[in-house]
């Protein structure tokens, strides 16, 4: 996988995530269920991109 493109995957990610916690959160108080569903996937979803910025770090550029 080429940098740029896991770059956009990792932003990709995150802001997906926090996106789906933010609808977790409003959906919460008229069905408890289903927003905390929203919010631990959307949780789960940052974590794989802040995950991400980890390995695009430890990984060499090469021209």
């Amino acid at each position: 996988m080429t940098l740029p493109t896991l770059d956009k995957l990792i932003w990709t990610l995150i802001y997906g995530g926090l996106i789906g916690v933010a609808i977790g959160l409003a959906v919460e108080r008229s069905d408890a269920a289903l927003g905390w569903g929203f919010v631990s996937g959307g949780a789960a979803t940052s974590l794989v991109g802040v995950i991400l910025i980890y390995v695009r770090s430890r990984k060499k550029d090469n021209p």
